[in-house]
């Protein structure tokens, strides 16, 4: 087996059980937290992560919500305005250097 494709053979059956997961009916409600608490709950993740760690009635993610829009709203605040956002790194060059061929 190639070095690409042991990697995929792991995956294949890892993503193919995820798509049989359902959300729990109960987890959705209608007039719960909806797109804009997912947006704020996913922009305060870091800091709502670390303190439930240390008080158990703290959580990071509302449940019940509103389904589908609440996650939207999760993801974007994560991704986007939250952890996400950060840049990585920058590379600069200030100076190039040409070597000759002889």
């Amino acid at each position: 087996m190639s070095r690409r494709a042991a990697p995929l053979a792991l995956l294949a059956p890892a993503l193919l059980l995820a798509a049989c997961a359902r959300e729990a009916a109960s987890a959705v409600a209608p007039g719960a937290p909806g797109f804009l608490l997912g947006l704020w709950h996913g922009f305060i993740f870091p800091v709502a992560w670390v303190i439930s760690l240390f008080d158990p009635r703290a959580a990071i993610y509302a449940v019940p919500n509103d389904g589908g829009w609440y996650d939207f709203g999760y993801f974007l605040g994560i991704v986007v305005f939250g952890v996400g956002a950060r840049k990585g790194h920058v590379v600069t060059r200030d100076r190039i250097v040409r070597v000759r061929e002889r």
